[in-house]
Formats: C-alpha cells, sequence, structure tokens
C-alpha cells in the first residue's frame, strides 16, 4: 500500500488545445492505481462521482470545484492524466497546471 503522505504529482505535459494535463506520479499498477488516483483527488480538493475500471484503463469523474472532468489511469505505462469534459473549463485546467507546477518546485 502507498503511504498518501509520501506521493508528490507534477506536470508531465500540458496540452490545453486538447485538453489534457498529463502527469507525473509514482509507479502505480492495476490494485495501487486507487490509491495514488485518490491522493491526488485529495491534493485537489476535489471529489470522485463515477470510477470505472476496465482491463488496463481506470477512469475516474471527479469535481473540482463544479468543474467534471476525467482522471484516466493506464497501469501498463503508469500514465496518469485529466481530460476536460468541456473546453469551457480550459481555464481551469490552465490553472491546476500551473498550480501543480509550483507545489514541485
Amino acid at each position: 500500500m502507498i503511504n498518501p503522505t509520501d506521493i508528490r504529482f507534477g506536470v508531465r505535459e500540458f496540452d490545453l488545445a486538447q485538453g489534457c494535463l498529463h502527469l507525473l506520479t509514482p509507479d502505480f499498477d492495476y490494485d495501487s492505481f486507487a490509491d495514488v488516483a485518490q491522493a491526488l483527488v485529495n491534493v485537489l480538493g476535489a471529489s470522485v462521482v463515477e470510477k470505472e475500471a476496465n482491463a488496463d484503463l481506470h477512469i475516474w469523474l471527479i469535481d473540482f470545484e463544479g468543474c467534471r472532468m476525467m482522471l484516466k489511469g493506464e497501469h501498463y505505462s503508469t500514465a496518469m492524466w485529466l481530460e476536460l469534459l468541456s473546453r469551457d473549463d480550459s481555464d481551469t485546467l490552465a490553472f491546476l497546471a500551473s498550480w501543480l507546477e509550483k507545489l514541485t518546485r
């Protein structure tokens, strides 16, 4: 089990045109994704609306201050990212990218 206080997040790549924020996270596998993802949700002060797990992809619908977005994680590549559901929320994703970058400095 991953200790939530040891988890640090950062920005791997921010693609505003695609509405996608790729994250730097600790390594995770299928079984530990929920621990890492929940730690991110907690850091953001967001809430989980729905969860879905497929063979190789976890998809969580989260709410951050009224902005709903998808938190996705692919355990084979240990890739985790946030995707906007609406381009109207681009400012929120840009804020999160900037805020996470500041946290890791």
